[in-house]
């Protein structure tokens, strides 16, 4: 038995006495503070309650006990307040020095220096607070911290009985009524109808000290089995096509169902003298706490995939396995949850299941990846659900516009479902588009080819009648693997990706990991913690630097095109001597290649993203060594707006019809006046109609968007004459008005070109 177990059990079995008792609550309080200063020999322990929306000092051992009910602090205020909002443990030497600190008078604290406190967790709130306080300076042991956190657990079932804290905070408030709309983050694309159905109700821990420690662990053993044998089952089941990447992820999520040290972390906690349940439920709770301070989006998607497996391991144990998916859905559905594992969205009826709103949920998660081969819509990062949302309740899904209604009236049921009639006439007529090539009123055809990034999006190709493939991400497989692609698999995917495509060219990007899309396995000793991820260590910087990465990648896209054109692009190019550096490791692994007697491309053309925009300064000298340039409008603007993307507060500042970045792109574009090389441009702002028509009259006639909006911009090409839009974007940027946006919508309309 570990010391932190054993000092935890020392408490818990006193705790357990106190808790059989039939003393009132606050003795009971009373009696903890007492047993927790003891234990850890602290000469004060103090319990805070969150109650009419402060925090009031409840009980302690040390303190002056006439501050009790009578010393109250707002949420984050001073360092129990901070805490509390944080949902994060403090352990400071000296709690003088934190900017947090506050003193209090009444309580008279003011000879203590060490700090320690740890938030009481009930339904995922912090709805109080454990504090140990000690004369000298000093550093609480982890075994003391394991403490305190075990026996906030306990009492957070205590305080919840007793009803010492509010009721809104056990979940009793009454909820919303009435049509409300919600916005969040469009994790996949699509609109939907259906009735709100909660994915998996609480479960109920009754008792949480073990009466027989070995009972319990043989209870935790059975339930790992049965969860391993489930998630077995689940990957052998999968309808969806062979060799996805969602494969990958269920591989992924299996290595978690397996792993050691989450089922040695159980057993740990059982040691120190909590059941089952309440061993799973302490461990989920450090792995949440652990995923507030992890900056990594990447990490705490995975981390998001081990909290799923908690669940379903506690389900198991407690034998509540009432679920929506094993209940079965009875009609339309839209799913409702925190957050879903990728198992877990399996587990539904494709048939019934429509769409899916998340509190959580990012663009790189597992669920995501799942989602998008299921063809589901999904709106993530919506908060507080549950005081919206009732079971039943009608929702109108539109990830379109990253919005929900809940209770629609009967109005705007029927707008919706006009919208929805429209949206399938528009799909089928935009269809018809497939197979029609896109040139424009004056005779010009326009390259009209898509982004994509994972197999399942290699279906689109056909579906759309796109040109090809102008950028394939091929970090979306580092990004879903739990351990860097082998050269066989990278191999394979791109075979794959070429299979697909039919003949259509495909450009392949380098890997684009590292600053905002980090990769555990890639990690090292040093410090990767960045400011500005976006603008810090990755892409090709990180290829560069980690040789061996983009050596393997070169040879897995050098065999994958034996017998065929290999278009290869590296992204964030900032200087040509990084195109010539990455260039170089190509060349050599072909000349490798070549002593080996394999197979090579037919030709390799060679190509750079323009996103930095460093490099428009430097293109005379690139031009002459590239077959094409590709401008990423993405991170080429927040770059030269130094504008966060991300960040809504900038959201207005990010205008790709702004002056600025309109003569920019010109700019660029005359550099490659009268030279053999094709520039096109990649990104979000070509695949919306009115920056699409304002490129053409820069001058850009190579678009690669998403799938989505291929059809809308073959239908626009249709419409224009280049000769027109170009003379209009001449004068708009000679003496740009207020508003070119105003400007080229109004152009536009009065020629009857549809830029909506």
């Amino acid at each position: 038995m570990t010391a932190a177990a054993d000092a935890a059990r020392q408490i818990l079995t006193r705790l357990h006495d106190v808790m059989a008792s039939r003393t009132h609550a606050q003795g009971k309080l009373d009696s903890v503070a007492d047993i927790i200063g003891e234990a850890l020999d602290s000469e004060v322990c103090s319990i805070y309650l969150l109650r009419e929306g402060m925090l009031e000092l409840f009980a302690t051992r040390g303190l002056n006990k006439e501050a009790v009910h009578v010393t109250r602090m707002a949420i984050g205020e001073g360092l129990t307040g901070t805490l509390v909002a944080n949902g994060e443990t403090l352990n400071l030497a000296e709690a003088r020095a934190h900017p947090d600190f506050q003193y209090r008078p009444e309580t008279g604290e003011d000879k203590f220096h060490s700090f320690a406190g740890v938030p009481i967790v009930y339904r995922e709130r912090a709805v109080g607070a454990l504090n140990v306080q000690h004369v000298e300076p000093r550093r609480y042991e982890d075994v003391e911290i394991e403490a305190l956190q075990t026996t906030a657990m306990v009492l957070s079932e205590l305080i919840a009985n007793a009803e010492l804290i509010d009721e809104e905070v056990v979940g009793k408030s009454e909820l919303q009524t009435g049509q409300i709309t919600v916005d969040g983050l469009a994790l996949v694309n699509g609109i939907a109808a259906g009735h709100a159905v909660y994915h998996q109700p609480r479960v109920q821990i009754d008792q949480i000290v073990a009466e027989d420690t070995e009972l319990e662990r043989q209870r935790v053993y059975r339930a790992f089995d049965k969860m391993r044998d489930q998630i077995d089952g689940l990957s052998q089941q999968a309808e969806f096509g062979k060799g996805g990447e969602h494969e990958e992820v269920l591989e992924t999520y299996k290595m978690f169902a397996y792993d050691e040290g989450w089922s040695r972390r159980i057993n740990e906690a059982i040691d120190s003298g909590l059941t089952a349940e309440a061993a799973i439920e302490r461990v989920q709770q450090r792995t949440r706490m652990r995923m507030r301070e992890i900056d990594d989006p990447l990490l705490q998607d995975r981390m998001h995939d081990l909290e799923d497996l908690a669940n379903r391991l506690l389900r198991i144990v407690s034998g509540q396995l009432g679920t929506a998916a094993t209940q079965g859905l009875r009609r339309d559905t839209i799913l409702i949850a925190k957050n879903l594992g990728p198992a877990e969205l399996l587990e539904y009826d494709k048939r019934r299941l429509k769409g899916v709103v998340l509190e959580e949920g990012s663009l790189t998660s597992h669920v995501v990846i799942v989602a998008r081969a299921m063809g589901v819509p999904v709106l993530g990062r919506v908060r507080g659900l549950r005081g919206i949302v009732g079971e039943g309740d009608e929702i109108l899904l539109d990830c379109n516009d990253a919005c929900a209604t809940i209770r629609p009236t009967p109005q705007v049921a029927d707008a919706f479902d006009t919208r929805f009639a429209k949206s399938k006439e528009r799909q089928a007529a935009l269809a018809e588009l497939r197979e029609v090539e896109p040139f424009t009123r004056c005779g010009t055809r326009i390259q009209v080819q898509m982004n994509a990034g994972l197999r399942d999006d290699l279906a689109n190709l056909a579906l759309v009648g796109a040109d090809g493939i102008g950028l394939f991400r091929t970090e979306f497989q580092f990004l879903v693997s739990a351990t860097l692609p082998q050269r066989e698999r990278q191999l394979r995917l791109y075979k794959d990706v070429l299979d697909a495509a039919g003949g259509k060219p495909v450009v392949f990007r380098t890997v684009d990991i590292g600053g905002d899309k980090a990769v555990p396995y890639l990690a090292s000793g040093e410090n990767l913690t960045e400011e500005n991820p976006a603008m810090g260590w990755r892409a090709l910087r990180l290829a560069l630097e980690r040789e061996g990465l983009l050596k393997v990648q070169a040879r897995a896209l050098l065999e994958a095109c034996a017998g065929k054109e290999l278009r290869v692009m590296f992204p964030m190019v900032s200087e040509p001597w990084e195109f010539d550096a990455a260039k170089a490791i190509f060349e050599n692994q072909a000349a490798f290649l070549h002593q080996q007697k394999k197979q090579l491309p037919d030709v390799v053309h060679y190509g750079a993203m323009l996103e930095v925009p460093a490099l428009a300064d430097a293109l005379d000298i690139l031009i002459p060594k590239v077959s094409f340039i590709s401008i990423g409008t993405n991170d080429l603007t927040q770059f030269l707006f130094a504008a966060d993307r991300a960040n809504p507060k900038l959201a207005a500042r990010y205008d790709w019809l702004s002056p600025a970045i309109l003569r920019f792109l010109r700019r660029v574009v005359q550099s490659t006046i009268g030279h053999p090389v094709d520039l096109g441009v990649c990104g979000e702002m070509g695949g919306r109609k009115l920056e699409a028509l304002a490129l053409m009259g820069l001058g850009i006639r190579r678009f690669s968007i998403t799938p989505v909006s291929v059809g809308p911009i073959k239908e626009l090409v249709r419409q224009i004459d280049l000769k027109e839009i170009e003379q209009a974007m001449n004068e708009l940027l000679l003496t740009p008005p207020h508003s070119i946006r105003d400007a080229l919508t109004a152009w536009a309309a009065e020629r009857g070109i549809d830029t909506e």
